[in-house]
């Protein structure tokens, strides 16, 4: 949500969504219990978020208020064979889940010149 201008927006998060589902991916969104606040003032849970997000709910989740989301985004991946989008390297749960270190597990992305870009656009072409 941050990777527009370094405040967070839900923009952000529709706009990689987006382009996740053009790539043929299906994402699936886990935020952490304040990303309502964080964007539009108040708590939103998982359904308004996919709302906000044109996501059916099954596909966004919100942790309980107090839960990091770090290692449920990273329980998701593993259970689901799944890559993570996003710029934090997660070396504080590289013990528990030591993946983060592999190759393609964390893919990268943000904006450059107004315009998202993914690690894995370059794969796709």
């Amino acid at each position: 949500m941050h990777w527009m201008d370094g405040s967070p927006q839900l923009a952000t998060a529709r706009a990689v969504t987006d382009r996740l589902r053009a790539l043929g991916y299906t994402p699936l969104v886990i935020f952490d219990a304040n990303a309502g606040y964080k964007t539009v003032g108040r708590y939103k849970h998982d359904f308004a978020l996919g709302r906000l997000l044109d996501l059916p709910a099954k596909q966004v989740m919100v942790v309980p208020k107090g839960t990091p989301a770090d290692p449920t985004i990273l329980a998701a991946a593993r259970d689901l064979g799944a890559s993570v989008v996003s710029n934090d390297r997660y070396r504080d749960w590289a013990e528990a889940f030591a993946e983060v270190k592999d190759p393609g597990f964390v893919i990268r992305g943000g904006y450059r010149t107004g315009q998202l870009w993914l690690d894995l656009d370059d794969k796709a072409a």
